[in-house]
């Protein structure tokens, strides 16, 4: 479950950004910050479903999923291929996610 709520607010976040750099850098219309400020909304809901007794642990582990869809973001909507410094980079965030996640802890 951790994993699925996780993507979903990484796709909620990026779109909601995304939404905000469209309207500001590319000259999409004003009118896409009002689905993008939705979108962050839900994103910052759904990382509220992670059952974790601190927010610092949700978010950490969170940010490696999230420049995880950054990355691929950056191929299949704005069709930039990662270079494998990019790659090499979301892998290891990826690990640091997963040792934040997967850690045996007491309690």
């Amino acid at each position: 479950m951790t994993g699925l709520v996780f993507v979903t607010a990484a796709l909620a976040e990026i779109g909601g950004c995304f939404a905000v750099w469209a309207v500001l850098r590319l000259g999409a219309p004003g009118w896409w910050l009002l689905p993008g400020f939705a979108s962050l909304a839900a994103f910052a809901y759904l990382l509220t479903l992670i059952d974790a007794p601190a927010a610092g642990r949700v978010f950490a582990a969170y940010g490696g999923v999230y420049i995880g869809a950054s990355l691929l973001w950056l191929w299949l909507v704005e069709a930039f291929r990662p270079d494998r410094y990019d790659l090499l980079g979301g892998a290891l965030s990826l690990l640091g996610a997963a040792v934040i996640i997967l850690a045996p802890r007491a309690g």
